[in-house]
């Protein structure tokens, strides 16, 4: 494991935000543009366009891309990945994870992974699954207040993991020592375990916070 003090390095302007920040309610309309991106880039994974349609798309993306540009703020002010509420943090780069329940060492909820997710052969890509598993551990370990980082998580692949099924995935608290939290998961298809992780998460201090 790497030494703790690796742990401390932030730079201020890309830290989470603090525990007692809101941001502004934005809520049904940003994640419905999500929901909306996430289709999209499923629908991109799977379609073979031909080349007007690829010249008019990249048109397309560069004018949002240009539209966008003046409203890039510091990570401490962006809604993509912060809204914990909303499936997924209201982010793209990992499958919308859908929360039941989550409370200290007791995480449970389901995903479902789309095209944009396609390893090969109808399977999901295996790279994908740490992600997820980093945010489920992590939740997992976290309780109101809690600042933590990973600090080791690995992945095994007990089978293949199907794409446009919905899976269970939980995770629970094996043990704490002091700042350390040692949590494990599983990921379901009905009976069968695609795939499980262990991990070790360490809570920052308040001066690494």
């Amino acid at each position: 494991m790497r030494d703790e003090t690796s742990l401390a390095v932030v730079d201020p302007d890309h830290a989470w935000p603090a525990p007692d920040r809101t941001f502004p309610d934005v809520g049904g309309p940003y994640v419905e543009m999500i929901d909306t991106l996430r289709e999209f880039l499923d629908t991109v994974a799977g379609a073979r366009p031909d080349a007007a349609t690829i010249a008019a798309l990249k048109d397309d993306l560069a004018a949002w891309t240009k539209r966008l540009g003046p409203q890039v703020v510091p990570e401490r002010e962006q809604l993509f990945a912060r809204l914990h509420e909303a499936p997924g943090r209201g982010q793209t780069m990992s499958p919308a994870l859908h929360v039941e329940v989550c409370d200290p060492g007791d995480f449970r909820g389901h995903v479902t992974f789309g095209r944009y997710f396609l390893g090969v052969n109808g399977a999901v890509h295996g790279g994908t699954l740490p992600l997820m598993f980093d945010e489920v551990l992590g939740r997992t370990a976290a309780h109101s207040g809690l600042r933590l980082r990973t600090a080791y998580l690995k992945t095994n692949f007990r089978a293949l993991t199907p794409l446009d099924t919905r899976l269970e995935v939980r995770g629970w608290l094996e043990r704490q020592e002091g700042r350390k939290y040692f949590v494990r998961g599983e990921l379901r298809h009905g009976d069968v375990v695609c795939a499980d992780a262990e991990g070790l998460f360490v809570a920052l201090r308040p001066e690494q916070q």
